[in-house]
């Protein structure tokens, strides 16, 4: 019995000095594993940030540029039949919106189907016009039919999308 008593009286003090450091080097790991962490994304915001500026930029001019004003100055040539423009307009939206797909990697799922959506009310917005002007017409015809419908639009979806992009671009500097 006098022996176990001195045994412990040897064991007992290392195994809480063991205990105590192992404790603290535990904790002591763990705190440089979050340190480590902590600076790996500093350092990845900081190359993704510009990135994401750089899309949420890219996806502002995709939208001005389907924007039917813009569509129609850039692509309508008086010797176009309305039909002919209209196919014009629609593959020019598509082209645009194909060379910008990559870009929803850098944006919230919310501001990709503003966008998406921005896109098919312009094609809905063109079809529309041109179902109600015969194919034969001048563009000028349906040229003006589409502005004039989107002028009367009360909150048009590209502009929405351009708002949701702003916002997501000031919560990318806050």
């Amino acid at each position: 019995m006098k022996d176990i008593f001195e045994i412990s009286k040897y064991i007992l003090p290392s195994l809480v000095v063991f205990a105590t450091a192992y404790l603290l080097i535990k904790q002591f790991l763990k705190h440089e594993e979050r340190k480590i962490k902590h600076q790996i994304l500093l350092k990845n915001q900081k190359q993704i940030t510009p990135i994401r500026l750089q899309a949420c930029e890219r996806l502002i001019i995709f939208l001005e540029r389907i924007h039917p004003e813009s569509l129609i100055i850039r692509e309508n040539t008086n010797k176009l039949s309305s039909l002919d423009l209209q196919q014009k307009l629609i593959l020019a939206i598509r082209n645009e919106y194909e060379h910008n797909l990559a870009q929803q990697l850098y944006v919230t799922d919310e501001s990709w189907l503003l966008l998406k959506n921005a896109k098919e009310n312009t094609i809905r917005l063109i079809n529309t016009e041109a179902a109600q002007i015969a194919g034969t017409d001048s563009s000028i015809a349906l040229c003006k039919a589409i502005i004039e419908s989107h002028m009367q639009q009360q909150k048009p979806a590209i502009s929405v999308a351009i708002s949701a992009l702003k916002k997501e671009i000031q919560q990318i500097w806050n």
